[in-house]
């Protein structure tokens, strides 16, 4: 399939890769984009948007859980300020939050997926995702399924109306506003947390992942408990992703829904990214960048049931693959990455260390939990081309002089 953009001849290797992926691991359509000292080293994209149309320069398409990335970086930049202090509680700011034993979560346990509410036990209406305070109001009245702090599991679902809130209190402006505002706009990013109804026609739908044969625990807990964190997880989210469609549904994607519900294209997550890898830029301080890279949890993740790390609202490097297979994908980066996939694909993250940020999105899902193949290939081609090395084919490390 036909592959346009510009590639730095030092980077061919990422080119070879994204060829690799649309003729070999079952691309269909997708961008790549990798910024290093502030400079756009790799902008393509390629293959189909939707049958008969061509994935064009300017597509954009549902990058899910990346969005969480941009949800996190709001929090950053009011801590960055002064107006938001992650080591206070989250009721300084969202008073009813308190509420069944939850008045000691700290503002960073909603960041590391800490909170103890990555769920809600009560059905959801249809459409609940669309509604903010519905959703805000619900979790304040939620009973965490464990002590706020003492454990990590990813928050999904939630994370985006948790952080969110606290950006909303704080800020007296809803989460989609404070980012087209104090992002997306100064830094000319094309990347959407409420996307106009103009455009809708630039948008590639998403293509469900293949049925696995082999499929992750986690699914093999959610189908076989439904009670469980995972089963909830799946089963009690308002329609949005059992619902053939919902989620790429004009109301989809006009919400400002700040967990998975973000549009846009590899240009848009590295050029979000690309500030960070720079010490900050326009967004935030060094100091604070470097709050952002520190990993804050850490272990088996009480959710996804693989072993996780996130420092303050982004996923850092982890290494799966001693697992079986349907639970070997990790987070291939270096230690000092950060930034966040989507499910069954995307991935965005900078590289402070290397001055390095990227971004990748396509439209076919995969089925792992990780970074999975077609964007690990380009991450790792991406950081081969800089003269890094892989500690025992996993972790990306800059190798001495």
């Amino acid at each position: 399939m036909t592959v346009q953009g510009t590639c730095d001849p030092r980077f061919a290797q990422v080119a070879d890769e994204f060829d690799r992926n649309l003729a070999l691991r079952g691309e269909v359509g997708a961008s790549v984009c990798v910024v290093l000292d502030g400079e756009v080293v790799v902008d393509l994209w390629g293959g189909q948007a939707a049958p008969g149309v061509p994935w064009l320069h300017d597509t954009i398409g549902h990058v899910w859980s990346c969005t969480k990335g941009a949800t996190a970086l709001c929090a950053h930049m009011l801590a960055a300020r002064g107006e938001l202090d992650l080591d206070a509680p989250v009721v300084r700011y969202w008073p009813e939050y308190g509420a069944h034993g939850k008045g000691a979560t700290l503002v960073r346990h909603l960041l590391s997926h800490q909170a103890g509410v990555p769920v809600l036990r009560e059905p959801l209406p249809p459409g609940a995702f669309y509604d903010w305070k519905l959703m805000a109001d619900r979790l304040a009245g939620e009973q965490p399924f464990w002590e706020p702090g003492s454990g990590h599991g990813y928050h999904a679902l939630t994370f985006g109306f948790l952080v969110g809130e606290v950006v909303r209190r704080v800020s007296g402006r809803s989460l989609g506003t404070f980012f087209r505002e104090e992002v997306a706009e100064p830094l000319g990013l094309d990347f959407w947390l409420g996307l106009p109804e103009e455009q809708e026609g630039r948008v590639a739908p998403t293509i469900p992942a293949d049925p696995p044969s082999d499929p992750p625990m986690f699914y093999v807990k959610a189908f076989t408990d439904p009670a469980s964190i995972p089963g909830l997880l799946l089963a009690n989210e308002g329609g949005y992703m059992t619902t053939p469609g919902e989620s790429d549904s004009r109301e989809a994607h006009a919400a400002e829904y700040g967990a998975v519900g973000a549009v846009t294209n590899a240009r848009g997550l590295a050029g979000m990214y690309r500030p960070l890898s720079l010490g900050g830029g326009e967004l935030v301080s060094e100091e604070q960048v470097a709050v952002m890279g520190l990993t804050a949890s850490a272990g088996t993740d009480a959710v996804l049931a693989v072993p996780t790390r996130f420092s303050t609202g982004f996923m850092k490097a982890v290494d799966n693959r001693y697992l079986p297979p349907a639970d070997s994908e990790g987070v291939l980066l270096s230690a000092t990455a950060f930034g966040h996939a989507g499910m069954g694909g995307s991935l965005g993250f900078c590289d402070p260390a290397a001055r390095l940020a990227f971004g990748y999105t396509m439209n076919k899902q995969g089925i792992g939990l990780g970074v999975n193949p077609r964007g690990q290939a380009l991450a790792d081609a991406t950081y081969r081309a800089l003269g890094y090395q892989q500690a025992h084919g996993g972790i990306w490390y800059a190798p001495r002089d």
